[in-house]
């Protein structure tokens, strides 16, 4: 998660004195890197995933499951058996936001090669073995996007209790600081905002109302007056950074051969995000009850929404340089290649100060206003050792705002004096419960970006109706209900795309709609006659083209089959099973609550599918190949 810098930790107060150091020096620092590395070209294709786990306790007896804050010991003991040991050892183990999460990648990045492909399945089950490993009896590593009662008394294992009144992080009615990672950039984090804002960060969710939900369905906290002026009727109240950041999710990471493909790629990727974010919807419950949400993207937005009330506009600006948007946690808002320009049509605010300063040093209008929009936002973490750098060697300023803009899409300057090259990231994924369907959708991705640099396509539309796609990939049943703004002609760039930003595409002043419609998912990824040939067809078009062995041709089109089967419905998102999985449990009482016993009924399920020890052919078909292999500790047969 973003830059672990080690040190002293400085309070809020502390921090924002020296903003505009941090800022000034972070943008000194970039220049460095960009000027350093501007012209370097054909860095080879580099890629890697991020999976996120959430570590469980299952208490079979009294039919319970709860998180166990021991993320800390089981990294350090996954680092000492693994990287520590062996530099070249194929797992690498990284700490998150809770302290009963861990992040794990491949130990080195996959290249570029076909037969790559076939090698991410088997690299995450070495991750989930690895790791199950060193658990102790009756715990297991979940890949579940959000834990259905967070928050909810006794869901951490030891139980501690939230302290909302005394001084701590987050001050939350429901989480408790022992829960966050005790890395001092954690703690720090959620502190920081919550002083920053002027108030904790406020996420309501809207409720599920099933047949016996209270109508208005209204929570009351006679001992929080700051909850009762928050909350909203009809709406899961929730009021702490973990109940976003404390969420799993699943990214790529991908490495281009030049600055311009990688601006390319972000752009064309940036339209995708929304309709991947869709199929990959797991995220249904919240602080024990079901809610009207498929994903987690508004409620992790909310979770780490630092603006003051002058910023977000509820009050004139006085004390604030800028009205805000935003959360920092949201959709892009600018393109950044040529082709991208004309589609620009959200209002940026940036630090002109900043913009004026890259463009004297020569840097193109729209890196520029990316760069300038991105440091509008103040250094939430410093270190006290990490005050005064040497900015033509280190970058810790410029990516300490940088990390902390957590946006769909990523652009990533390499790291100083470093071979790695100019790289985008794709971050809207929701973690799925078996590396099955996580290697399914990490395939997806980067076939799409070979097709896209090879086929020289073209996805782009205007930003506001990419952000209006985001909202609507949210909701439930987005994959089957939901319409989506999608361009018709993705072939009309021709040319050389990369290079020269759009090619023979029409002039910048013929922004017409007719380039784009609404389509549904399954428009979208398999096509539909007359109006748009659908992605997995084009990318069953690219393999039957592409020298691939019979294995890896398999496995590529296994993946993509569960890809087009999620998207026509013939196969459920995880947000689809688990909400029928709890309607159907006979203690649910159409109430959108999620009592204990649910909870534990659900995700011991999720662990024996996940492990491969029952199949789930609504969620997984026939593609799954069921091969018990011995990844969980817990007596998930009882």
């Amino acid at each position: 998660m973003g830059l672990l810098s080690q040190g002293s930790p400085l309070s809020w107060e502390e921090t924002k004195r020296h903003a505009d150091h941090v800022r000034r020096h972070g943008i000194l620092q970039f220049l460095h890197i960009y000027h350093a590395v501007k012209d370097r070209h054909k860095d080879v294709l580099k890629w890697g995933d991020e999976v996120e786990y959430m570590l469980v306790s299952f208490d079979h007896e009294n039919k319970k499951v709860r998180l166990v804050l021991s993320g800390e010991k089981v990294l350090e003991t996954l680092q000492e058996k693994g990287e520590r040991t062996n530099p070249n050892h194929p797992t690498l183990w990284r700490p998150e936001y809770g302290s009963y999460m861990i992040e794990g990648t491949p130990g080195q990045p996959y290249g570029g090669t076909m037969s790559e492909f076939n090698t991410v399945e088997a690299n995450m089950r070495k991750r989930r073995k690895e790791a199950t490993s060193v658990l102790e009896e009756n715990q297991a590593l979940c890949t579940i996007t959000s834990f259905p009662r967070l928050g909810c008394p006794g869901f951490t294992l030891p139980e501690v209790k939230p302290n909302p009144v005394e001084g701590g992080a987050s001050k939350s009615l429901f989480f408790p600081d022992e829960a966050i990672n005790k890395h001092p950039r954690f703690s720090t984090l959620t502190r920081n905002i919550r002083h920053r804002r002027g108030e904790k960060v406020v996420i309501n969710v809207p409720i599920f109302k099933d047949k016996n939900t209270p109508s208005p369905f209204i929570e009351t906290f006679p001992e929080d007056d700051e909850a009762s002026r928050a909350s909203k009727p009809d709406h899961i109240y929730m009021d702490a950074m973990g109940f976003g950041m404390g969420n799993c999710c699943l990214q790529v990471t991908f490495q281009a051969c030049s600055i311009s493909e990688a601006r390319y790629l972000y752009d064309q990727l940036a339209t995708i995000c929304p309709i991947v974010m869709a199929l990959s919807a797991a995220s249904p419950f919240y602080r024990g009850y079901v809610s009207d949400i498929d994903c987690r993207w508004g409620v992790i937005s909310a979770s780490v929404d630092d603006r003051t009330r002058e910023e977000r506009g509820l009050e004139p600006l006085k004390n604030n340089n800028y009205r805000i948007s935003k959360s920092r946690y949201d959709s892009i808002d600018s393109y950044l290649s040529k082709c991208g320009e004309k589609y620009n049509d959200i209002d940026l605010t940036i630090d002109k100060e900043i913009y004026e300063q890259l463009l004297q040093e020569g840097i193109d209008h729209l890196l520029a206003q990316h760069v300038a929009h991105l440091f509008i936002r103040d250094p939430l973490t410093l270190f006290e050792e990490k005050i005064h750098l040497d900015d033509a060697n280190e970058s810790d300023h410029f990516e300490n705002i940088q990390s902390t803009n957590w946006q769909t899409m990523r652009f990533k300057p390499p790291p100083p004096n470093s071979d790695i090259g100019w790289r985008v990231e794709f971050r809207p994924m929701e973690v799925q419960l078996t590396d099955f369907e996580n290697s399914a959708y990490v395939v997806f991705v980067v076939l799409l970006t070979r097709v896209i640099l090879s086929y020289k396509l073209d996805f782009l539309i205007p930003l506001s109706k990419v952000d209006e796609n985001m909202k609507a990939a949210q909701k439930r049943d987005a994959v089957l209900q939901g319409m989506f703004y999608f361009r018709k002609d993705i072939c009309k760039a021709g040319g050389n795309a990369v290079v020269d930003g759009c090619g023979k595409a029409q002039n910048s002043t013929e922004l017409a709609a007719e380039e784009y419609t609404l389509m549904s998912i399954d428009t979208i990824i398999n096509g539909k006659e007359g109006v748009f040939p659908g992605l997995i067809p084009i990318l069953n078009s690219y393999l039957e083209n592409m020298e691939v062995d019979v294995d890896t041709r398999c496995s590529i089109l296994n993946y993509l089959k569960l890809i087009k089967k999620r998207a026509s419905g013939e196969l459920m998102t995880v947000a689809r099973w688990m909400r029928e999985f709890i309607a159907n449990h006979p203690d649910y009482k159409q109430d959108s609550v999620i009592t204990d016993e649910m909870n534990y009924s659900l995700i011991l399920k999720c662990n024996q599918i996940a492990n491969e020890l029952c199949e789930c052919p609504e969620l997984l078909g026939s593609a799954f190949r069921k091969v018990k292999y011995g990844g969980s500790k817990t007596d998930s047969s009882n």
